[in-house]
């Protein structure tokens, strides 16, 4: 019988390390693809790739993918201000369909029949990957040996250990991702609501430095530069990300609707891009009218949400993305960021585009836009609409209170 190929995004976890074996012998000819989305050095590189070779991977396929993460996914996290929960920075959603992007261009390349990958069933991940594989690539087939059997992680171990195969390097309780938009934990304590973080995500670390500011270029709503230093977006996201982690910055905890419509809770850690939203989100203050804003904001938590549930391939988020670009033509300026232990604060921002005006107009002062006369006609006029209902409300009710007493 030939041996059928199969492609896997590979992780160098435990359960793409089981995947490794088991497809092996389902017949499968097993090709591993890591796609670098930003957190892993040479070193962690290099592991992956020993652990792949050591389960089994006939070949082992390593793809950049920081680049095509940050202009693809990221710049609109950025410009979008989002959030989930308005807490979480969606720092593996982005990474997830890049992942599938890069795994169907490797699969057919090399002549696959099929993609794998190591999600399990519960997960947001099966979601993201199978979404993206079926719009990609609808001739392969998606093999998926963990959400198959329902594997549990004490299963695999044990699975490699019978096998004499290497059992990654803290597997156990927690699966952890780290990628260009930060770190995510989940297992332990994650699944019990009542149980704390340790104290790793709770405190700032022993060896934080002192308080320091933090100057941040912007151009049409993205980053361009730190401290005065022109950087490309992937390199100023690993440099602010390295001084965040130096203070414990960006650490917290997230519970939110799954796309399966569970409750899922992790810990994460993402101090860039947690400064650059609020970074950015001061700056849009300064340059964009209220309804631009709250447009945006509706729109860019709407977006989020497809994200995060997978839905990348929604046309409607190529015409949110129009929308969210046409909007940072004025977010251009700088904005001036103070990193203390724990936390950071945005404490100044400037642009040539500014709104704010002292010359013109000082908010609680004085103005030169209109008189006290007008202004006393604009507070009469504003005033209409509620009268008209407290005024249809008390005579539908009948009373007859008066003023306050009527509240």
């Amino acid at each position: 019988m030939q041996t059928r190929t199969v492609a896997l995004a590979f992780s160098g976890g435990l359960d793409t390390s089981y995947c490794v074996p088991k497809l092996a012998e389902d017949g499968w000819s097993v090709q591993t693809v890591y796609v670098d989305t930003g957190g892993s050095g040479a070193a962690e590189r290099a592991a992956i790739r020993r652990q792949a070779e050591a389960v089994g991977a006939v070949t082992h396929h390593e793809v950049d993918a920081r680049e095509r993460v940050y202009d693809r996914f990221v710049r609109y996290l950025i410009q979008g201000n989002v959030l989930r929960g308005e807490v979480y920075p969606l720092s593996v959603a982005a990474e997830r369909t890049q992942q599938a992007l890069t795994v169907v261009e490797v699969a057919r390349g090399i002549g696959a029949e099929a993609v794998a990958h190591g999600s399990t069933g519960a997960g947001n991940d099966q979601i993201r990957f199978d979404v993206a594989l079926r719009v990609l690539a609808p001739e392969l087939a998606i093999v998926t040996p963990i959400r198959d059997a329902g594997i549990r992680r004490e299963r695999a171990i044990a699975y490699l250990e019978e096998r004499g195969l290497p059992v990654p390097t803290g597997a156990g309780s927690y699966s952890v991702n780290r990628g260009l938009w930060g770190t995510t934990w989940g297992g332990g304590w994650t699944h019990d609501t009542w149980a704390g973080p340790p104290a790793e995500l709770i405190e700032p670390p022993g060896t934080a430095p002192a308080s320091s500011e933090i100057v941040l270029g912007w151009e049409r709503g993205l980053p361009v530069s730190l401290d005065d230093v022109p950087l490309g977006g992937p390199a100023l996201v690993a440099r602010l990300g390295e001084a965040a982690e130096a203070y414990g910055i960006g650490r917290g905890v997230h519970v939110g609707e799954t796309a399966l419509g569970i409750k899922g809770r992790i810990g994460f850690e993402a101090g860039a891009a947690l400064i650059l939203i609020g970074a950015h989100r001061e700056l849009e203050k300064l340059v964009l009218t209220k309804w631009q804003t709250f447009w945006k904001d509706q729109l860019g938590r709407f977006y989020g949400d497809r994200l995060h549930e997978g839905h990348y391939f929604d046309p409607a988020l190529r015409d949110i993305e129009a929308l969210i670009a046409s909007s940072q033509s004025r977010v251009t300026g700088d904005t001036r960021v103070r990193l203390a232990p724990g936390r950071f604060q945005v404490v100044g921002t400037r642009s040539p585009r500014s709104m704010m005006d002292p010359s013109i107009a000082t908010y609680g002062e004085e103005n030169r836009l209109w008189t006290g006369d007008e202004a006393r006609a604009f507070a009469r006029v504003s005033a209409v609409p509620s009268l008209l209902a407290a005024r249809a409300s008390e005579q539908f009710s009948g009373s007859g209170s008066e003023g306050a007493d009527r509240w």
